[in-house]
Formats: structure tokens, C-alpha cells, sequence
């Protein structure tokens, strides 16, 4: 299971207002912004069996790592598991309207299983970003 992941982005204040937007349909808000050496963004979901009531497991860090690597991370399939078809047609659209741009509008993909109901963006960094909802609505 996981826990928690981090991706390095080129401004924050861009990967801020995206996110903001595109994760506020399914659940998610900012829970922390703060500096510890780069500019840090933190979003979380409720969950009630955490100590403060919610999980932080999506992180976004400013730039690149003092240790190496890619300075940005690009080209990752990042997918968010929606209540519904109505919240996956929601972050599409504030996904779309917070500068994304289209990589598959919300419907149906029988192809993966009956009832699987998806919408992809690609993020200002190049990220495929997905919610998707297994539903049978």
C-alpha cells in the first residue's frame, strides 16, 4: 500500500493552483505549504483513522533534488479514484479550466472493465493526471 509520494515541478505557484483545483472535486485540499530547503506543497483527503483527520499522500517539492536526478518529474500516469462519475467529470473540467490540457474526456473505457468511467489531463509538467471512478452509475 502506499503511502505517501512527492514529484519535483518548475513553480510551485502554477503546481499550486492546478492542483488546488483539479483535486478539490475528489476530496483533496491543501494541508500544508511550507519550506524545509525547497518550497513545499502538501494535499490530503479525509481520513478518519489518521490523528488529524486526514491523509496527506500527494506532495509537490519546488525544483530540483540537491542529490541528482531529474529536475522535474515528467511523464508519470498519476491516477485519483473518484466517489463518482459526477466528481470525475468535475476535476476534468477544473483540471481543463486550471490549464490542463485534454488527454481523454470523462466516459467510459469498457475496454479496462465494464464499468470503469475516466477522464485524463496532462499537467503543466507532462504528467497523464487521472481520476477515475469503478462505479456502476
Amino acid at each position: 500500500m502506499l503511502d505517501h509520494m512527492t514529484f519535483r515541478v518548475r513553480d510551485i505557484q502554477r503546481a499550486k493552483a492546478f492542483y488546488t483545483a483539479a483535486l478539490t472535486p475528489l476530496g483533496y485540499s491543501l494541508c500544508f505549504e511550507g519550506n524545509y530547503g525547497s518550497n513545499l506543497l502538501g494535499f490530503a483527503y479525509p481520513d478518519p483513522s489518521e490523528p488529524d483527520g486526514k491523509k496527506a499522500d500527494v506532495w509537490f517539492i519546488d525544483g530540483p533534488s540537491p542529490h541528482g536526478g531529474s529536475p522535474v518529474t515528467t511523464g508519470c500516469h498519476l491516477a485519483w479514484k473518484a466517489s463518482s462519475r459526477a466528481a470525475v467529470d468535475a476535476f476534468y473540467q477544473a483540471a481543463i479550466a486550471a490549464g490542463g490540457q485534454d488527454n481523454g474526456p470523462p466516459g467510459l473505457r469498457p475496454h479496462y472493465h465494464a464499468h470503469y468511467y475516466g477522464a485524463f489531463v496532462i499537467d503543466p509538467e507532462g504528467n497523464n493526471v487521472e481520476a477515475v471512478c469503478h462505479r456502476p452509475e
